[in-house]
């Protein structure tokens, strides 16, 4: 792996840090406004979003952002949000405490979400070229 994809990965991994730090404490605010886990879980997700957008354009592969990379990034994160309510309603359901399976979800989703990314917007910047 050269040196750059290795960078890229960890650009890709302070993002989604900064990122979940951001959707989970959203959660946690509001999971006190209401009992709603479901609620707060996609309202921290959705809120997260648009920064996590920006920040993967600029900081993480350092690229502009696009219509075509908007709808891509919109794609993979349908697939990603899936993903997340599925382990979200799964270890909620086995009875997993409520304030720690986001940190379990959002480990378990973020290496998903990278393979998805990279192709998304190594394949973006090609097309983008031509």
């Amino acid at each position: 792996m050269s040196n750059s994809k290795v960078m890229q990965f960890v650009r890709f991994a302070v993002n989604g840090c900064i990122s979940s730090a951001a959707h989970y404490g959203i959660y946690y605010l509001v999971l006190l406004w209401t009992d709603l886990a479901n609620v707060a879980y996609i309202t921290g997700y959705l809120l997260s979003f648009v920064g996590n957008y920006f920040l993967t354009c600029y900081f993480t592969f350092r690229t502009k952002p696009s219509v075509r990379r908007f709808l891509g990034f919109s794609g993979s994160h349908a697939v990603n949000f899936a993903l997340h309510m599925v382990l979200f309603n799964l270890f909620l359901w086995i009875g997993v405490d409520r304030l720690i399976i986001p940190v379990l979800v959002i480990a378990i989703a973020m290496l998903v979400q990278f393979v998805i990314l990279r192709f998304v917007f190594t394949y973006s910047r090609v097309k983008d070229k031509m």
